[in-house]
């Protein structure tokens, strides 16, 4: 049963991050931008059954909830450290599932391309984007690249702040266009 070490506000005001003292995953972002795709996941479900949660996000040793706009932190926070508390952690027993969680690294569609910029995109994004995004309670995720549309999806707090789908959206297109490909374009899905 994970511990709460700490809750954090994200620049999304709607969105906190709950810092762990131990992992709910070994190194895989599960994402659930809906109720209905929670269904099958134990912990994601039991926070969506809170009222107000509209979003789930949780990596590691953290977890984002995001509420709708009628939901007030005050009244949310104490109920949604129930469920998180009664979470199953993964433990460091398992060195073997938490070296293999830690080898898949970033997006499946990097690792399974044959195109080397998507490796290298991927690498950058490990190396420059996501741990910014992490401390901000999100995740940046590669869906794919066909020609020079590079397609991402942002998770947890940032999937819907508008600084993502902006300034942080526009700052990865000119790294990438500057180490990678000048024509390439980026776009969130």
């Amino acid at each position: 049963m994970p511990k709460i070490s700490d809750i954090e506000e994200t620049p999304n005001p709607n969105a906190v991050k709950f810092i762990l003292r131990e992992a709910v995953s070994h190194g895989t972002a599960h994402s659930y931008p809906s109720r209905t795709q929670a269904q099958t996941d134990p912990l994601a479900k039991a926070l969506f059954d809170v009222d107000h949660v509209v979003s789930v996000f949780y990596m590691d040793r953290m977890i984002t909830v995001e509420k709708d706009d009628e939901g007030d932190w005050d009244d949310l926070l104490p109920t949604l450290a129930v469920p998180i508390r009664a979470a199953e952690s993964v433990g460091s027993s398992n060195g073997a599932a938490a070296a293999a969680g830690a080898a898949v690294g970033g997006s499946i569609a990097a690792i399974t391309s044959d195109d080397p910029r998507l490796l290298k995109i991927n690498d950058i994004l490990d190396e420059k984007v996501r741990p910014a995004l992490m401390g901000d309670g999100g995740y940046l995720e590669v869906l794919g690249l066909k020609d020079h549309t590079l397609s991402i999806r942002y998770q947890g707090a940032c999937g819907s702040c508008p600084s993502s789908l902006t300034g942080t959206l526009m700052a990865i297109e000119g790294m990438l266009k500057q180490e990678v490909d000048p024509e390439i374009e980026v776009v969130a899905v």
